[in-house]
């Protein structure tokens, strides 16, 4: 008798337990649930919010493409190269944003790229993304730095700033190196660069004399003028690479939600079944007991 008696609430134990594990996972599964879905939410925001913001970016990058390919074709037509012992300075082109993928890493990884080749070339980073991946590697090179951007379309005048502030740091070059993520469509990129030279190695080019550019004076301007052509353009093709990477980051976040939303119902309504099921087995077995 007595053991009948210890029998009976050890079945009832272990039934209530099951049912308030079962119970307790399918609150959780439904706090998951709704969790992932707020994301999904957000995520499918950001992404048409990207979409948007890249239409905008690829008008300014086909603009910004005239004043590179301009400054490209003064290049090519005298045929300006840098000589071997040529003093370079490297200008990395990322931004402060994130949510974007590796974007920032490629351009880390050709300035590293060319470090190797040229150790002793002076770097100028624009943005804090590319800054905190190369300050691990190549401090010693970084001379300047420039942060807040990123957050709008880049713009001629901010290239002309950037411009005016390396000169202003007294940051002597030969030829520089502008790197930034070359747009090549919606959902590509890659990390190339982007040529500029100072005056007296374009006055040094073969075919330079028949511009008839021989001041001083105008030589520095044109200096000036390409090498802000040659910014503007890095920065216009890097945003709106930035904002095509936004957007696919987005795409895929919502669709992994997604999917982890159908798998969490699955489970969420397998769960219920099976507690639906024990207890009508409860209530018809205590029906059949009476």
């Amino acid at each position: 008798m007595f053991a009948a008696t210890r029998a009976v609430p050890t079945a009832a134990r272990g039934a209530a337990s099951v049912q308030t594990r079962n119970m307790a996972t399918l609150r959780e599964i439904q706090v998951r649930l709704k969790s992932i879905s707020n994301i999904a939410k957000i995520t499918k925001s950001m992404k048409m919010i990207a979409s948007t913001k890249l239409n905008r970016a690829q008008r300014n990058m086909n603009n910004a493409r005239v004043y590179g390919e301009t400054s490209i074709d003064v290049y090519k037509q005298s045929e300006v190269a840098a000589p071997a012992d040529a003093r370079e300075v490297i200008v990395t082109v990322s931004s402060d944003r994130g949510l974007c993928g590796g974007i920032h890493s490629s351009v880390t990884k050709a300035t590293k790229n060319i470090l190797v080749q040229k150790p002793d070339s002076q770097v100028v980073v624009l943005g804090d993304k590319a800054k905190a991946q190369l300050s691990r590697t190549a401090r010693a090179n970084i001379v300047l730095s420039f942060n807040q951007l990123g957050k709008t379309n880049p713009t001629y005048t901010e290239a002309c700033a950037i411009a005016d502030t390396i000169q202003k740091a007294d940051i002597e070059y030969d030829a520089a190196q502008v790197v930034y993520n070359q747009f090549t469509s919606a959902i590509a990129y890659e990390a190339t660069t982007i040529p500029a030279y100072s005056g007296e190695v374009m006055k040094a080019a073969p075919k330079f004399a028949a511009y008839e550019l021989e001041e001083d004076e105008v030589l520095q301007n044109l200096k000036e003028f390409t090498f802000a052509n040659s910014l503007y353009w890095g920065l216009a093709e890097g945003h709106a690479s930035e904002m095509s990477a936004k957007r696919t980051a987005m795409e895929n976040a919502t669709k992994n939600a997604g999917e982890i939303i159908d798998k969490l119902t699955l489970t969420y309504n397998r769960g219920r079944q099976a507690v639906i099921t024990n207890e009508l087995i409860d209530i018809i077995t205590g029906a059949s007991a009476l």
